[in-house]
């Protein structure tokens, strides 16, 4: 079979080349799009009096029928054709007769290709930006569900200072509320239409690119022709966006592994979203956050596959560019997968608020708060801290906790301690005392869950 763009050559292409070479196992990803496209391009040819209105007609007839065909999964495409564009344009010349043949009037598979995935980008950024409220929607309920509930907050992996759970959770909603900002705000990149740029310079034929960016829903179009053609910064702008996401996804998922194991028991986590094992018929293991969690270093790599190639070409439009799609293709099911899940994992955890009580019950976090008392009664702050560093020595050498010791006790550190010391060492007024804005306590983390329903 001749190829669509042979007319140049006397021989075949190889197999081999032909099959190394092709996109279509991929890019029929953008069926739907590149037909999106070329109906917003006929229409534009027959207003502008390029192509007859008759023609622009049965080419828009003949897309559609395509466009049924492929939904209803009755087409199959060649790798004899190459990729999406050329598959769908043999479509429709046999669909139609020559005719078709006038839909590639004034542009390029280069500007055509671009277009394709700035349309497919702009559908699943929105999408994405929606997955990412249902699991702050799931973060906030849980939040509400647990204001009231302590447990220890850590630094370097060891206990630092009891916090309100809800206060620790909110954490992921602002990780994720930037995450949706960032998704946002490129919308202003993806939303630029490279078609009409042709194949690098523009095209001799008077058409209105303003106009099939209209139609498209993009708010501008490349003002530079090569720019328009050559540009994938957008795609590797979703990608380092998907990779942050993963990264804060996956710090969640590291904690939600912890916290259900037998040494926290802080949470139990949802069978449905747990296995067991094939020899140990106790274990419970949570695969679900544990997949999520290694699914990272896959987006991570795309954004690095594709950030690697782009970084020696010239202007404008090189056949390495091919490899900007599988990658694409690949972070937006992995996200998809990855976002779906989350939110009724979070929604379905059960909170073990007695075991986290217990847990800062029984360490040394309430520290900071006796040096802060000292501080309070006149003592400079290095001063109070190496008193209270000797009295944790003293307790853990007597395998005591803070409010295990006596009054007698203290006050051999220091002559400022009185009975209000263990009012002010209770978990529960750690926690309270922490009223600075953005703090933990439980008026300042109930502020906080109204602020954020106001970004929903």
């Amino acid at each position: 079979m001749s190829k669509l763009w042979g007319g140049r050559f006397t021989k075949a292409t190889d197999k081999l080349v032909e099959e190394f070479t092709a996109s279509i196992e991929f890019d029929k990803e953008l069926a739907m799009e590149d037909i999106q496209g070329s109906l917003a391009h006929v229409k534009m040819l027959g207003d502008c009096g390029i192509i007859p209105l008759e023609d622009v007609h049965v080419i828009q007839n003949g897309l559609l029928s395509i466009k049924k065909k492929i939904n209803a999964g009755e087409v199959e495409f060649s790798v004899i054709h190459e990729d999406i564009h050329m598959n769908i344009e043999k479509l429709l010349i046999d669909e139609i007769g020559t005719v078709g043949g006038k839909l590639h009037t004034g542009r390029s598979r280069n500007d055509q290709v671009a277009t394709d995935m700035h349309l497919y980008l702009k559908k699943q950024t929105e999408t994405i930006i929606n997955l990412i409220v249902d699991i702050q929607k799931s973060i906030l309920a849980k939040s509400k569900e647990n204001v009231h509930t302590i447990l220890p907050g850590y630094t370097h992996l060891q206990r630092a200072q009891p916090v309100s759970f809800a206060h620790h959770l909110m954490a992921y909603f602002w990780m994720l509320e930037r995450d949706k900002g960032r998704l946002q705000d490129s919308l202003k990149r993806i939303n630029w239409s490279p078609l009409g740029a042709g194949a690098l310079a523009g095209t001799t034929f008077p058409i209105d690119r303003k106009q099939t960016a209209a139609i498209l829903g993009f708010e501008m179009v490349y003002p530079n022709s090569m720019d328009a053609v050559s540009d994938r910064d957008f795609i590797v702008e979703f990608l380092s966006h998907a990779s942050l996401i993963m990264t804060h996804i996956s710090r969640l998922s590291e904690e939600l592994v912890i916290w259900s194991s037998q040494e926290f028991r802080f949470i139990e986590l949802d069978d449905s979203f747990c296995t067991g094992s094939s020899i140990m018929p106790q274990k419970k293991n949570p695969d679900v956050p544990e997949l999520l969690r290694a699914k990272t270093g896959r987006v991570y790599g795309n954004l690095m596959g594709l950030l690697t190639v782009l970084k020696g070409l010239p202007l404008t439009y090189n056949k390495d560019m091919q490899e900007d799609k599988e990658g694409m293709f690949d972070t937006v099911k992995t996200l998809d997968g990855t976002l779906r899940l989350l939110a009724p994992m979070i929604e379905t955890m059960i909170v073990k608020q007695e075991n986290m009580y217990s847990a800062v019950s029984q360490d040394f976090s309430n520290a900071t708060d006796i040096a802060d008392y000292l501080v309070t009664k006149g003592l400079p702050f290095r001063q109070a801290h190496e008193i209270i560093g000797k009295i944790v020595l003293h307790a853990i050498n007597n395998d005591k906790f803070l409010l295990d010791l006596s009054l007698e006790e203290y006050t051999q550190f220091s002559p400022y301690f009185s009975e209000d010391i263990f009012q002010i060492l209770l978990p529960k007024q750690v926690v309270q005392a922490r009223v600075s804005e953005g703090g933990t306590s439980f008026e300042q983390v109930e502020q906080q869950i109204q602020l954020a329903e106001s970004f929903i």
